[in-house]
C-alpha cells in the first residue's frame, strides 16, 4: 500500500515536459525535458510512488480532445516504463478557469482524486512539485511539502516571490530527485 511520505506528486507541463503559452495540443508538441523521464524512473525504482496532477483547460477550450490527452499520457507512461519506472496515477482537470469545478488547481480536487485512487488516508507529508504558485497552493491544504522547479513558468514564479515561504526550489525535477534520494 502506498505511503504518503513516499509519494511525489508532479505537475505536468513545465515540470515533466516543455510548456507552451499556446498549449501542448498534440503528441508531437509533448516534448519531455531530457532529464525528467529518468528522474521519475529513478524515484520509482527507489520505491517512491509518483503521481501527476495537471490542469488541461485546452480540452474545455477545444484545442484538443481527451483522446489526444490520453495519447500524451500513454507516451509518458511508456517512456517512464522503458526507463524502468512507473507512474502510480495521473489526475487531470479538463475544465476551463470559469467552469466552477473543484478539480482545477489551485483547488485541491486533483490531489483528493490521487489520494482516493491510491487508497491513502491523507497526503500529509507527500511532495507537491510544480512550476507555478497554483501547483503549490493545491498541495497546501492537503499537507503536501512544496517544491518549485525553475523550468516552465518556475523562474517567473520564483521572481514574483509570493507564496513561496517554506518551498524548496530546484533548477529542474532531476535536481529535486537527486536531493530527495540523497536525504
Amino acid at each position: 500500500m502506498p505511503d504518503a511520505s513516499r509519494l511525489v506528486i508532479l505537475d505536468r507541463d513545465g515540470v515533466i515536459n516543455r510548456d507552451s503559452d499556446a498549449y501542448v495540443k498534440s503528441l508531437d508538441e509533448w516534448i519531455p525535458y531530457p532529464s525528467s523521464i529518468e528522474a521519475i524512473a529513478r524515484l520509482s525504482r527507489a520505491g517512491w510512488d509518483v503521481a501527476i496532477a495537471t490542469n488541461q483547460s485546452g480540452i474545455a477550450r477545444g484545442y484538443y480532445d481527451e483522446a489526444t490527452l490520453e495519447a500524451m499520457h500513454a507516451e509518458l507512461e511508456k517512456q517512464v516504463g522503458d526507463a524502468g519506472g512507473e507512474i502510480a496515477y495521473i489526475a487531470y482537470c479538463p475544465h476551463g478557469p470559469d467552469d466552477g469545478c473543484s478539480c482545477r488547481k489551485p483547488l485541491p480536487g486533483l490531489l483528493e482524486e490521487i489520494r482516493a485512487a491510491l487508497g491513502l488516508e491523507s497526503l500529509a507529508g507527500s511532495w507537491m512539485v510544480g512550476d507555478s504558485l497554483r501547483d503549490l497552493q493545491a498541495g497546501e491544504p492537503m499537507g503536501c511539502r512544496p517544491v518549485l522547479v525553475r523550468t516552465g513558468k518556475g523562474s517567473k514564479t520564483e521572481a514574483q516571490g509570493e507564496g513561496l515561504e517554506g518551498a524548496l526550489i530546484f533548477d529542474e525535477l532531476a535536481g529535486f530527485v537527486d536531493w530527495l534520494l540523497d536525504k
